[in-house]
């Protein structure tokens, strides 16, 4: 197979094991084409037939509403063994809607099939960075972690992690989405240990036991108890090694409200524990964060928010072909500059 797929016989050809574990695109199938539609492999039978695979063309992305940009990186990494010119915005800022975020120059046959995966890239990552951001500027000074791999398929959930991190989230739990971020992953506990543990106090003097102490002391108690009252439980015991409680209660008693973190943070100050942060998490989203924010809430763990905003919708026009402005109906032809684009390729 050529270094990616430019036929129809080398769709036909390509096979899956029989026994593969999983679902999900390999790096290397990913670079081969293999996640594009097909309709641009038989693109590029057409234009080779026409002798016209290598038409030097220019093309540009714009997004179909505001946003974060995320995902730039992956794309360079995608294109840089390419023959072309990439300019793109940077990772980190605002798009408005119809901007030019990113413009690719050269033959058409050097990334017409990666259009798919190009903007499937920017558009699922721009939407987890924008989700992100929002959560972040509800939330001011105050810390997000993002918690949402859960909701999503694995192998992309480091991606889901990496993009909430350039939205502005202060850690994430994914570790491997941590790791290619080069920061630490973040968490507490589970439920699940208190359950089979059968007492909070006993797991919060298990954890402070064994956990490195560089690890904050951030126990969950709203597992068997009321909130307040396990909140000084686990103060007494941990004293000033205790960093925080979390508050995670289900939407089936009500969910954190206000008047419960109003009264948490209430029973610890005179309970003597006014260090003692409170760390609130449980479907989690912009209008909560600000509401709980003006409560003595110090920081917040947001996942389906991030993990389920819906992608952004990129899309790639050809603007130019060999240097003349040339563009379907409905377009405008020609580049449309933007000075805040950076060429980076």
């Amino acid at each position: 197979m050529s270094r990616f797929i430019k036929s129809i016989q080398e769709v036909e050809d390509f096979k899956i094991e029989e026994k593969r574990k999983f679902f999900s695109a390999t790096h290397e199938e990913i670079e081969k084409g293999l996640t594009t539609d097909i309709y641009f492999i038989r693109a590029q039978e057409v234009l080779r037939y026409l002798q016209l695979e290598n038409t030097m063309v220019t093309a540009e992305i714009f997004p179909r509403e505001e946003g974060m940009l995320a995902g730039v990186q992956e794309v360079y990494n995608l294109l840089k063994d390419k023959k072309i010119k990439l300019w793109a915005l940077k990772e980190g800022k605002i798009f408005q809607s119809k901007e030019t975020v990113m413009r690719i120059e050269g033959p058409y046959s050097e990334f017409g099939i990666f259009e798919t995966v190009i903007l499937g890239i920017l558009a699922s990552s721009s939407a987890w960075a924008t989700a992100a951001w929002k959560c972040k500027e509800a939330a001011g000074d105050k810390k997000i972690i993002c918690f949402g791999s859960r909701h999503i398929h694995p192998a992309v959930a480091p991606v889901m992690e990496r993009s909430a991190l350039v939205g502005g989230v202060d850690g994430v739990s994914c570790i491997l989405g941590a790791k290619l971020s080069k920061t630490k992953p973040q968490g507490t506990i589970p439920h699940a240990v208190i359950i089979i543990a059968g007492d909070t106090v006993k797991v919060a003097k298990a954890y402070h036991f064994c956990i490195p102490p560089k690890v904050p002391r951030i126990i969950l108690v709203d597992t068997f108890k009321d909130e307040a009252e396990e909140s000084i439980r686990v103060a007494k015991i941990l004293k000033k090694n205790l960093t925080g409680v979390r508050l995670d209660t289900p939407s089936e008693r009500g969910g954190v409200t206000p008047d419960l973190v109003k009264e948490v943070r209430t029973r610890l100050d005179l309970a003597g524990f006014s260090e003692v942060k409170i760390f609130v998490s449980g479907g989690l989203n912009p209008e909560r964060i600000t509401v709980l924010s003006k409560m003595p809430a110090d920081a917040f763990g947001v996942g389906s928010y991030i993990s389920d905003a819906s992608p952004i919708d990129m899309t790639l026009d050809i603007k130019e072909v060999e240097g003349k402005p040339l563009a379907k109906r409905g377009r405008i032809p020609g580049k449309i500059e933007n000075e805040r684009l950076e060429r980076i390729l």
